[in-house]
């Protein structure tokens, strides 16, 4: 690998990491001895990257630095394309066309043999099995999500019975032929999992007294500890 291949590297790994890493853990992940990232650091530094740490401490890469002309791998152009390609297929109509839009402009900043992979990648979406139909504005649902308002719903569940429930929405998932919407929801005083189409209304209130972010991560680790104790079960079973 070439210097400059390796300090792209070293760039890209900082960026996964909002909190600051350890120099040992940079050097495990890129292959190369504690010397020479110390090394590549530095340069970076001298280059205008606001990395900010010590030995012993722990580095993190700053915003505000703007990288070198975007270069991909082969295999990282065909996940662009094909993920673009996905959410274009399976959401709704306004995320859709930013996936398009968003490859797009990846593409026109891309050196002419790259752009070619983009439009020539043999990996391809195939039909849905089942069409999702909502019956209200998908766009609506991720705005709240993003301003942490609360949402006033209409919904009925699986068996036909309606109810009215006020939620804070703070995440959307998107699967193969249905869309579920995370949220904490008032009436049941626990998290709950709604069908996006089976929402007839929904109206946006004012935010909710909880972060979003914190919600997710208690909602992610009430997930984990589920899996723990099914596979406890399946396993005496």
């Amino acid at each position: 690998m070439s210097r400059a291949a390796r300090l792209l590297d070293l760039l890209q790994v900082l960026r996964r990491h909002r909190l600051p890493v350890s120099g040992r853990e940079l050097a495990g992940t890129l292959g190369i001895s504690l010397r020479t990232l110390y090394r590549d650091i530095a340069t970076l530094q001298s280059q205008g990257a606001r990395i900010e740490g010590e030995p012993g401490v722990g580095y993190v890469l700053r915003p505000g630095f703007t990288l070198p002309p975007l270069m991909f791998s082969t295999e990282e152009i065909e996940a662009l394309a094909l993920g673009a390609r996905w959410v274009a297929k399976r959401s709704d109509a306004r995320l859709g066309q930013a996936a398009v839009n968003a490859l797009a402009k990846i593409g026109a900043v891309l050196p002419p043999g790259l752009r070619d992979e983009i439009d020539g990648t043999p990996l391809l979406i195939g039909p849905s099995s089942a069409g999702v139909t909502d019956q209200v504005d998908l766009a609506l649902v991720r705005q709240a999500i993003r301003a942490e308002c609360k949402l006033r719903i209409e919904y009925r569940d699986e068996k036909g019975v309606a109810s009215t429930r006020v939620i804070w929405p703070f995440a959307l998932g998107f699967f193969d032929s249905v869309r579920i919407l995370m949220s904490w929801c008032e009436l049941r005083g626990d998290f709950r999992h709604f069908r996006t189409d089976r929402i007839a209304a929904l109206e946006a209130g004012e935010r909710y007294p909880r972060r979003r972010h914190a919600l997710l991560q208690e909602w992610r680790q009430l997930q984990r500890e589920r899996l723990g104790q099914d596979a406890h079960t399946a396993a005496g079973n």
